[in-house]
């Protein structure tokens, strides 16, 4: 066998310059009416229309994304699909041609379609992440911390901290405890600063979920900079 060394990863995790301030956007993704955050990365093929993109989130390639609020920390696999848009099922056709009716020339557009679909907005909480090919369904919202399967189709809102699996996704346990779970909501590490993460970065990386949010559950933000 020979050593293969072909071709350079666009990921700018391999980039000497890395993230920044700036959003890192591939030329090739689509990115319309949507607000996109610090130190964020998304990937070539991704497609994001009317949705926020908070900080430090990111999506691998081909990554589709409609109508939907993207928490901080979130890590998006490739090939997810967020808030596929769903049809008319009471009509007598399911076919766009009755509400994209323009660019079929049979006339306007039928607004209430694209506003019903703009109701169903997807939320999904800071530290979410969402396994390869993993598809979720209009208007649920992804609790803090949880974990989508690979392929998993989440149909029904998903509890923070709790790994779900499957068509349909169901919860098969939870990351933490529940006092874990607590003590992380009200230390809300994914709203620190980027030196006070920078500082607690020994910490992040040596301690597990329960010492970490022992440390530091009710210390003061002085003490996180340090």
């Amino acid at each position: 066998m020979i050593e293969i060394n072909q071709g350079e990863p666009e990921a700018p995790w391999y980039d000497e310059k890395g993230l920044g301030e700036e959003p890192v956007i591939h030329p090739s993704a689509t990115v319309l009416r949507t607000r996109v955050g610090r130190w964020t990365s998304i990937a070539k093929g991704c497609e994001i229309t009317d949705s926020d993109f908070l900080d430090y989130a990111y999506a691998t390639p081909n990554v589709q994304i409609f109508n939907a609020d993207i928490g901080k920390f979130c890590n998006i696999a490739t090939n997810v699909r967020i808030n596929p848009t769903n049809h008319p099922m009471w009509r007598a056709t399911m076919h766009h041609f009755t509400y994209r009716s323009r660019c079929h020339h049979m006339g306007p557009d039928d607004e209430e379609i694209f506003e019903w679909r703009r109701k169903a907005r997807v939320v999904i909480g800071p530290d979410v992440w969402i396994g390869h090919a993993a598809i979720i369904m209009s208007g649920v919202n992804i609790g803090t911390g949880s974990v989508v399967g690979s392929g998993a189709v989440v149909t029904k809102d998903v509890p923070p901290y709790s790994i779900v699996v499957g068509s349909p996704a169901r919860v098969i346990k939870r990351r933490v405890d529940e006092e874990t779970e607590a003590a992380l909501m009200r230390v809300r590490w994914w709203d620190w600063t980027h030196e006070e993460l920078t500082a607690a970065m020994a910490d992040f990386r040596s301690m597990d979920a329960s010492a970490f949010a022992r440390a530091y559950d009710g210390a003061p933000r002085r003490v996180r900079a340090i």
